[in-house]
């Protein structure tokens, strides 16, 4: 069969790879004039810098196979000294392993039901597939549930670390976020907040993103139109794209344009409803991810709940001119600009005034016309779109992170949704019974 695969991110790229093992002809039509999609390694202040995704783990299976594969090596992010958390407008100081203590009797309430609600946590819609229907009830009215609801019994203080941890893990406004997908994180990480916070902000490659994307590319044969935008998606009785004002077809398609940019696209018949519903609204995800160089070493992470532009800051390298490289993230990206020292020095203020901010930068992907948004997090009822999706006659297939099962808001998630697309396509009726033929 010949397949047609628009993006070359991870989920793109992965299942390019996996498609032509399979014997299959594919051809990659890729919107940038680069690879890697929301992972990108680009060269900022001397080092390799991630724009995007970042964090990885051994209890992400799909990403640490690829690991093994392509020979990637993992450092631990730092374990920081120093605690600075802002609540009632006030700073208040102490250790990580201090302020660790503060936030777990409020996340066990948050997730609360994650055991039952996800039993297999790489099967999130399961307890909707059963016979339960009060658990499917629940299931139902949690996913309608902000992740700060239901509170009352905890301190101001409490309330304003969760905000600021999930203002960053959603990357997105408190105030219209789903609480199911702090529950099924939860799930995915034993329920156990350390390892959350180890799978989701502690361990990142060695040399970077970039070590294992140029490899998996250089592994295809697969040609790969780069600064080729798809504008047109037929997967009715004639299956094809148009790219470059060219009409290509294909025997499938598989689309791996994140939610935010799918609007972008043309397509006939018109993807179903929820999913075009979905592109209208956008997920929750509308924030960002800021890097800040400070004068001299400090070790330090610093929380803030909504109001501030800033979430959460962490130290993430120390470079040899005695400077210090944070990761921020944010919930509004139109609250900062990303590459302006004098606004990362405002917020910081709030902080510590003593702490000098001598560099700012990121890359805003809620503006990226390629992406229109970071990483898949649900606002208030939609994490039941979240995860695998069918689109109906079988030829054009939604992969990427945004459909992932399991960590779909990482690079497993994209990885596992490659994976798992090209087995679909492989094994569909109509290779079936080529095959038998």
């Amino acid at each position: 069969m010949k397949i047609g695969i628009i993006g070359a991110g991870w989920s793109g790229l992965i299942a390019a790879r996996e498609l032509e093992a399979l014997g299959h002809e594919v051809e990659i039509f890729e919107a940038r004039d680069r690879i890697g999609g929301r992972t990108w390694t680009d060269d900022r202040w001397g080092i390799g810098m991630e724009m995007g995704g970042t964090w990885v783990h051994w209890m992400q299976p799909y990403v640490w196979a690829e690991m093994a594969r392509y020979g990637a090596e993992i450092i631990a992010s730092p374990f920081t000294d120093r605690a600075l958390w802002i609540t009632d407008g006030e700073v208040r100081e102490g250790t990580e392993a201090e302020l660790d203590e503060k936030l777990g009797p409020i996340q066990a309430e948050i997730f609360s039901g994650s055991r039952e609600f996800f039993p297999r946590p790489h099967q999130p819609h399961l307890v909707l597939e059963g016979d339960d229907e009060e658990l499917k009830e629940r299931f139902r009215a949690a996913d309608n549930t902000l992740v700060l609801d239901g509170l009352e019994n905890f301190s101001q203080e409490e309330v304003d670390l969760a905000d600021a941890y999930w203002s960053a893990g959603y990357n997105g406004p408190t105030a219209s976020a789903s609480k199911m997908m702090a529950k099924h994180w939860a799930a995915l990480s034993d329920h156990r907040l350390s390892l959350l916070d180890d799978q989701t902000l502690r361990y990142k490659l060695k040399f970077g993103m970039r070590h294992m994307y140029t490899q998996i590319a250089e592994n295809l044969s697969a040609p790969i139109h780069l600064s080729t935008p798809v504008t047109e998606v037929s997967h009715g009785e004639e299956t094809y794209l148009v790219a470059d004002g060219q009409k290509k077809s294909f025997d499938h398609i598989v689309c791996t344009i994140p939610v935010g940019a799918l609007g972008k696209v043309s397509f006939t018949p018109e993807l179903p409803e929820p999913i075009r519903n979905v592109v209208d609204e956008g997920w929750n995800c509308r924030g960002f991810k800021i890097w800040i160089r400070l004068e001299g070493h400090h070790n330090l992470m610093a929380y803030a709940p909504t109001g501030y532009p800033i979430a959460l800051i962490r130290s993430e390298y120390f470079l040899d001119d005695g400077t210090t490289i944070c990761v921020g993230f944010g919930p509004e990206r139109d609250a900062i600009d990303l590459n302006s020292v004098e606004d990362a020095q405002a917020m910081v203020n709030h902080w510590d005034p003593s702490l000098k901010v001598i560099g700012a930068t990121g890359h805003d992907w809620g503006n990226d016309e390629w992406t229109g948004q970071t990483w898949t997090t649900p606002k208030l009822g939609q994490f039941a779109m979240t995860g695998p999706v069918e689109i109906p006659g079988g030829r054009l297939h939604l992969a990427g992170s945004d459909w992932a099962a399991g960590w779909n808001s990482f690079v497993d998630g994209a990885i596992e949704s490659g994976m798992m697309t090209a087995r679909k396509i492989h094994h569909s009726e109509q290779w079936v019974k080529s095959d038998e033929s």
